[in-house]
């Protein structure tokens, strides 16, 4: 069995955003040879979140809409978190959107189903975030 790490960086430059990272993870898969196995790819911060979906600027909107409604960024001193921060909608809301994914690597592609694509989730940016994709496989 093979194994395969890299680490993929993003800075969004505003407070959220959404990107879709899978033509950088399908470029990983490629430089690691690896045809049938598993790949899995973590945000590797506790404000960002790497998730699955449709890549559908209203679901985007949607989603954005949704979690703020869920985690309201203000006022950020009804956050307990916030007494040295401002960030705690960043970290309720990578919870509520995860902070992996794994996906089936078959005969060297990403086993998707239909419309499904791989996503980082920024909700606390301006700053430099790592990605974590990790293969193992034959």
């Amino acid at each position: 069995m093979k194994s395969y790490q890299k680490e993929l960086w993003f800075e969004i430059p505003v407070r959220r955003g959404m990107v879709n990272i899978t033509p950088e993870v399908e470029a990983c898969l490629v430089e690691s040879g690896i045809s049938e196995g598993l790949l899995l790819c973590n945000a590797m911060h506790i404000t960002a979140s790497v998730f699955i979906n449709d890549d559908e600027p209203g679901l985007h909107h949607d989603y954005e809409v949704w979690l703020e409604k869920l985690a309201p960024h203000a006022p950020v001193n009804h956050y307990r978190h916030n007494s040295s921060e401002d960030n705690a909608d960043a970290h309720l809301k990578r919870q509520i959107m995860g902070r992996e994914v794994v996906v089936a690597v078959t005969q060297g592609k990403l086993h998707f189903g239909t419309w499904e694509q791989i996503f980082y989730g920024e909700f606390d940016g301006r700053r430099p975030k790592r990605v974590l994709v990790k293969i193992i496989g034959e």
